[in-house]
C-alpha cells in the first residue's frame, strides 16, 4: 500500500476588499513557504464595509469566480467584512472550492486568551457591517458563554491604511483611534480582535489607545484575523491533501482592481518587502 501523501501545485487564492488582506498574505508566505499564492485585493471599491449585504455579495461573488479562474485549489477570505456577511452565501454558491475565512479563528484564539488570562472580557473592532451582522459576537457565545463582549465599529481606519496613514505618529490616525476606542481604555480586555485585516498596520497605534502606560501583564493581547486564518489554512491543507510538497519555493501574484496614487509603496509596507512588480489590474466587473 502506498501511503504518501499527495501533493498539489495548483496554487492558493486570497481576496480582500483592498490592500488589507495582503498582511494575511504576509503571514501565509511564511507559514507555508511552498506555496503559489494568487492574491486579489479590490482596490477600486474599497471599503466593503459600509456596503449594503446585497452588494457585499455582489462583490464577493465577483472576487470569487476571478480567483477560480486561477484554478486554484481553496479559497481564504481575508476581508473581515465578506467573513460576516457572506461566507455562507459563498459555501452554497461554490460547493466544490474550500472556503475559509477569518472570523471563527479569531475568535477561537480571543476565547483561548481569556481562558489563559481568568478574564472573560473581549472587544471586537471591525467594519460597520461586519459589526451590524454580529458574527463575531456570535461565534464567541458559542465557543463559551460566559464571554463578556464589547464591539464597536471603526469606519474610518480602512480608508486611513489605503491611504497610507500608517505611521506611529500620524496625527489623523491618532485622532480616530482616540475617538473610536477611548471607551475600551478601563474595560481591561483581555484580548481586542482587530476584526479587518487593514487593522494590524496601525496594531502599534491602536496600543497606544488601548494599553497607555500599563504593563505587558495586564495588556490587552490582539487578535491579528490575518494571522489566525493563515494558521487555519495550513491547518486545512494538510489534512485534505492540499500541500504542496514539491520542494520549491512558492511565488506571489497580485491582481487589483485599480493602482492608486502610491500604491506599490503601501503594498509593499502591508507585506513587509518591495514590490517592483507582478501586479495586474484586471476588471472585476467581467466576472
Amino acid at each position: 500500500m502506498n501511503n504518501t501523501a499527495k501533493t498539489d501545485p495548483r496554487p492558493v487564492g486570497i481576496f480582500d476588499s483592498g490592500l488589507g488582506g495582503l498582511c494575511a498574505v504576509r503571514e501565509a508566505l511564511k507559514i507555508l513557504p511552498g506555496e503559489d499564492i494568487v492574491y486579489f485585493g479590490d482596490t477600486g471599491r474599497v471599503p466593503y464595509g459600509s456596503k449594503s449585504y446585497d452588494l457585499i455579495k455582489r462583490y464577493a461573488r465577483q472576487d470569487m469566480n476571478f480567483l477560480i479562474s486561477k484554478n486554484v485549489k481553496m479559497i481564504l477570505i481575508s476581508c473581515g467584512t465578506v467573513s460576516s456577511v457572506a461566507i455562507d452565501y459563498l459555501k452554497d454558491a461554490f460547493p466544490h472550492t474550500p472556503i475559509i475565512g477569518v472570523v471563527e479563528t479569531a475568535c477561537e484564539k480571543a476565547v483561548e486568551t481569556a481562558n489563559i488570562k481568568k478574564n472573560k472580557k473581549i472587544g471586537i473592532i471591525a467594519t460597520e457591517a461586519t459589526i451590524s451582522k454580529g458574527m463575531y459576537k456570535k461565534y464567541i457565545n458559542e465557543l463559551d458563554k460566559t464571554c463578556e463582549i464589547y464591539s464597536k465599529s471603526c469606519p474610518l481606519f480602512v480608508p486611513l491604511v489605503e491611504y497610507g496613514h500608517i505611521g506611529e505618529d500620524d496625527q489623523i490616525t491618532k485622532a480616530a483611534a482616540e475617538t473610536y476606542l477611548n471607551e475600551f481604555k478601563d474595560l481591561d480586555l483581555s484580548a481586542l480582535i482587530l476584526g479587518c485585516t487593514h487593522y494590524p498596520m496601525i496594531k502599534n497605534m491602536i496600543g497606544k489607545v488601548i494599553n497607555g502606560d500599563k504593563k505587558n501583564q495586564n495588556q490587552t493581547e490582539f487578535i491579528d484575523v490575518g494571522l489566525e486564518a493563515a494558521y487555519r489554512l495550513k491547518k486545512e491543507l494538510a489534512e485534505t491533501n492540499l500541500l504542496n510538497d514539491t520542494g520549491k519555493k512558492g511565488g506571489l501574484d497580485i491582481y487589483i482592481s485599480d493602482e492608486g496614487i502610491n500604491f506599490k509603496n503601501i503594498a509593499s509596507s502591508f507585506l513587509g518587502f518591495d514590490i517592483k512588480s507582478g501586479v495586474e489590474i484586471i476588471d472585476i466587473e467581467k466576472y
